[in-house]
């Protein structure tokens, strides 16, 4: 097989990814933080990462992968949530957070399942965790990293000399570049918060330096540590993680194992905007997940998600959907896919994705396969890429039966037109329209794709 090569962000190079232990290759993702319905900027590193987590299946064995995709259920913007809740239901903030939170993280978990994505190994929360972040950050005070003031802790990042890799930024352009925390108990602007201080009202936990909750960063460095090991071979997020909160990561982690590498590759997916726009509710086109599928089918949105690199900044757009709906709709009114049937991937397929998921490819790839009648190799790649076969929306739906008739139309138009009865041929044309049924002539005959 084809070597599998991946691009490094630490490095800004596409190497050949060989794994500290090709019998458990380990993988790390950021989730998402469970306050508010995941949007469809959200879906992208999960589906990337699905993607990437299935080839290294393929390539090392399904029991020879360990997968972890947190969720992030302490943070201040949950916490505000939930005293608004608890405000409105007479309730403490701690009941209201974990409702809130239970409630978010299923669906969420609902959600990317409907996209097609496995379930990782391992999809620790940070509440699960938090005995081990108060152990790390102890290290980190201990080794002189870190110091309490004013009952918060803070990783000091003038003791991490290479501060900044990651960014490949000098600490005087991630200060001018950042949104930082003036605080007058920090050393340094730049240093960040591993612990922070609760007031009776705040969700928190005991701790040497009293009372409180870790910050952000802490978490995925605990997290990663006790399912993964000191270091791993992927981390893998979105390209705004990378800093700070990746900078961070590697800056608390290395310091608290002796400079050990935190991971090997990371690797970052471009941002995704709509319609040209950058998403926003104040722009009106801030979409969920929850909302996208109840009008398209996740396999519709995976194969659209696809289409564009992972490391591309990605156009979600109206017009995109309707493409990759038409573009499986006619596949699947071919064939269909089954749990039952056998998952190889096509050999095409497999060098695309092992040059760096080279998800653009993967697709001219499938297209050559439908093209060229190897309908079941098509299947069985499909099903081994997280496609269910299921696209179908009962509004538009077709169905084998309504294709036999949408073909059986078209051919009566094509004879309306030999015999130059432009009005039957317009009538028919006009008929289908009204169904949702665009037709497309071309010079090797006509063709159809529903529209939305």
């Amino acid at each position: 097989m084809t070597t599998l090569r991946l691009y490094n962000t630490l490095t800004r190079q596409k190497e050949d990814f060989a794994p500290l232990d090709p019998d458990n290759v380990r993988l790390y993702v950021c989730g998402p933080t469970v306050y508010d319905y995941a949007h469809i900027g959200n879906a992208r590193p999960v589906i990337v990462f699905d993607v990437l987590y299935r080839l290294l299946r393929h390539v090392y064995g399904a029991d020879h992968v360990t997968y972890v995709r947190n969720i992030t259920d302490i943070d201040d913007k949950i916490n505000a949530r939930a005293a608004e809740v608890a405000a409105a239901k007479n309730v403490s903030v701690e009941a209201a957070r974990a409702e809130i939170t239970a409630a978010t993280a299923k669906q969420y978990l609902d959600d990317v399942t409907a996209l097609g994505c496995l379930p990782p190994t391992h999809t620790p929360r940070a509440t699960e965790y938090v005995k081990q972040m108060v152990a790390m950050i102890g290290k980190l005070v201990a080794d002189g990293h870190a110091y309490p003031a004013e009952g918060h802790v803070l990783f000091d990042v003038s003791s991490k000399p290479d501060y900044g890799k990651l960014a490949r930024r000098s600490l005087d352009e991630m200060l001018a570049g950042a949104r930082v925390e003036v605080a007058p108990y920090k050393k340094n602007p730049m240093d960040f918060v591993l612990w922070k201080p609760s007031d009776d009202l705040t969700p928190g936990w005991e701790s040497p330096w009293g009372r409180g909750r870790p910050g952000w960063h802490i978490e995925c460095s605990a997290m990663g540590e006790a399912l993964l090991g000191e270091t791993f071979d992927i981390h893998g997020g979105g390209i705004d993680l990378m800093f700070p909160h990746h900078e961070n990561e590697i800056a608390q982690s290395e310091s608290a194992h002796h400079d050990h590498q935190l991971a090997k590759v990371w690797m970052h997916n471009g941002f995704l905007q709509v319609e040209g726009e950058k998403m926003s509710k104040s722009l009106g086109n801030f979409v969920t997940i929850n909302e996208l599928l109840k009008d398209w089918r996740g396999d519709v949105v995976r194969f659209n998600m696809l289409k564009t690199h992972y490391r591309q900044p990605i156009d979600w757009t109206s017009q995109g959907l309707v493409e990759s709906f038409n573009t499986l709709a006619n596949w699947f009114r071919t064939f269909s896919l089954s749990s039952e049937m056998s998952q190889p991937i096509a050999d095409s397929v497999l060098e695309a994705l092992s040059d760096d998921l080279n998800t653009p490819k993967m697709i001219a790839e499938l297209h050559v396969l439908y093209r060229d009648g190897k309908h079941e190799l098509l299947a069985s790649t499909l099903k081994a890429l997280g496609f269910s076969g299921d696209i179908e929306d009962p509004k538009i739906a077709v169905g084998s039966e309504g294709a036999i008739a949408i073909e059986q139309q078209i051919a009566a138009r094509t004879a309306a037109r030999k015999a130059k009865n432009f009005a039957e041929s317009d009538r028919i044309r006009d008929e289908l329209l009204a169904k949702g049924i665009v037709l497309k002539d071309g010079p090797n005959g006509t063709t159809w794709e529903v529209k939305r």
